[in-house]
């Protein structure tokens, strides 16, 4: 797909907000894991694995890139990142083209 320039601009602009807005969430997750009752030693391995998991996630990071633009906001739709409406500002052919693929 050929990802306009004002969509890509766009992207590069929210991107940073997004991440953030999910990390609080890990974050907030780590918080309840590491209040549970469980024993020290199994909520450190516990928030290892979990961290080792999200820190590839792309709403923790990812490459800044316009060619993996569209398969980048796939992955944030389907780990929950972002969701539809996070793309109302994009243009309307970005956003038929995201829908189209994830309905399917």
């Amino acid at each position: 797909m050929d990802i306009s320039k004002s969509d890509w601009i766009l992207y590069r602009e929210r991107i940073g907000d997004w991440q953030e807005r999910y990390m609080e969430r890990l974050c907030q997750k780590y918080v309840e894991l590491l209040q549970s009752d469980k024993l020290p030693s199994d909520k450190f391995w516990a928030l290892n694995k979990r961290i080792n998991k999200d820190k590839n996630s792309p709403g923790v990071i990812v490459t800044l890139k316009r060619s993996n633009m569209f398969y980048d906001i796939l992955r944030l739709i389907n780990d929950g990142v972002i969701n539809l409406d996070d793309l109302k500002d994009f243009s309307q052919g970005f956003q038929d083209e995201i829908k189209a693929v994830v309905r399917s």
